[in-house]
């Protein structure tokens, strides 16, 4: 998943049920810090899964996010 280009939608949809902050960051185009930070403040575009101070990203929400561009 963590590749240097921008993963494409279809290749999205080939991923696990959740991924890492920093492959979602990457597909919306977005620094790793900034979803972060996004997810600090309850403002993320995706939903989120935390586990104590971890984040995993849904990835079907991330194709409809995707989507929906």
């Amino acid at each position: 998943m963590a590749t240097t280009d921008k993963p494409t939608l279809a290749d999205i949809r080939t991923w696990p049920a959740t991924v890492g902050v920093p492959d979602a960051a990457k597909a919306i185009g977005i620094s790793k810090s900034h979803l972060h930070a996004l997810i600090k403040r309850g403002e993320s575009p995706v939903r989120t899964l935390s586990f104590g101070a971890r984040h995993r990203v849904v990835t079907a929400d991330l194709v409809r996010l995707l989507e929906a561009a």
